[in-house]
């Protein structure tokens, strides 16, 4: 956790931090986080899925009151509903908990109404350069299509929450329905021009590091080895 005096934030892995028995979760090391202000108690919750009773006591236990929820996209794996056979549990139940907004990108909130059952009336749908305050703290939304048309980032006092737009050691699938390779290129051009030492905190714990520096990040990561589009979308669009 950052040592900032108001802003809260915290990083939670699926199988380690809660849902230690539930075998998807471990499989999908999903990432969620808290970001709030430690002022006003009040925090947000990013892609809360599986066990999501066990997110919320981490807030609370933290002394945090939930104020709403930001969803980087529509996958089940990051807002709960049914996967591979498996019943996730995400954004339904938040709101049986609490009555917050739900804040996604403007495309993506009837995908999002699709797979979580939850009703639309629940959902802000935003454009990409929004903010969410949650007391003083301001998250800016970065719409980052590629993934799927309405996948988002959050930039919060030089952090990136980029969700599978953007990994340590890679990027976000473009072969799923609503993927796009050439969107996610352009995507990754606009990541790559936040300053060097932005830390990214990505989706799932694809590698050894749960975050890393954007200078990092680039020199290490290969979807930055390839800086014209027509050579990275042979490499990497299919």
């Amino acid at each position: 956790m950052p040592s900032d005096d108001r802003l809260y934030f915290r990083q939670l892995l699926s199988g380690r931090d809660h849902a230690r028995t539930d075998p998807l979760a471990n499989q999908m090391v999903n990432f969620s986080y808290l970001i709030g202000d430690r002022e006003t108690s009040q925090t947000l919750v990013v892609d809360p899925a599986y066990a999501v009773d066990e997110i919320l006591d981490v807030a609370e236990g933290d002394g945090m009151a939930l104020a709403g929820v930001l969803v980087t996209h529509h996958h089940p794996d990051h807002v709960g509903g049914s996967m591979m056979g498996y019943s996730i549990e995400g954004l339904s139940r938040v709101l049986e908990v609490a009555s917050v907004p739900i804040h996604a990108h403007r495309q993506e909130v009837m995908s999002i109404c699709r797979v979580t059952g939850v009703d639309p009336g629940e959902v802000v749908g935003h454009y990409g350069g929004d903010k969410v305050a949650v007391g003083a703290i301001e998250v800016e939304l970065i719409h980052t299509p590629g993934h799927t048309p309405g996948s988002q980032c959050f930039l919060v006092e030089g952090m990136l929450v980029a969700g599978d737009t953007l990994f340590l050691s890679g990027c976000g699938r473009t072969d799923l329905p609503g993927g796009d390779p050439k969107a996610m290129y352009d995507s990754l051009r606009k990541l790559s021009s936040l300053a060097e030492t932005t830390v990214l905190y990505p989706g799932h714990r694809y590698s050894a590091a749960s975050a890393a520096t954007l200078d990092i990040v680039k020199q290490t990561n290969p979807t930055f080895a390839v800086t014209d589009e027509a050579s990275w979308l042979a490499a990497f669009g299919s």
